[in-house]
């Protein structure tokens, strides 16, 4: 699993989160893809944590590197700041369920 953790640093939480909604959904093609959650915390809105599941680390690598990885970005809102002191990209193994 990979897990992103970025806070917005401009006020746009709402756009954000409807970016989400409306994202063209590329991921969801890409072999060794499982599944993908967004959760925004309660007790900050800022906040958001983006979490995908993935057969194995070398389908995570190859989406990232890929062309699909870079347009599926692009419905990111214009002027959107991300708090760089806030931002961790994070790699779980699955020991179990």
């Amino acid at each position: 699993m990979a897990l992103s953790r970025f806070t917005v640093a401009n006020g746009m939480e709402a756009e954000v989160r409807q970016a989400f909604v409306d994202r063209p959904r590329l991921v969801e093609g890409a072999m060794g893809f499982v599944r993908m959650e967004v959760l925004n915390p309660l007790d900050d809105p800022r906040e958001f944590w983006l979490m995908t599941w993935w057969r194995d680390e070398p389908s995570f690598t190859a989406w990232h590197r890929s062309h699909l990885h870079h347009e599926s970005h692009k419905g990111i809102p214009r002027g959107l700041r991300l708090d760089p002191k806030a931002t961790r990209m994070r790699y779980f193994e699955h020991v179990c369920s």
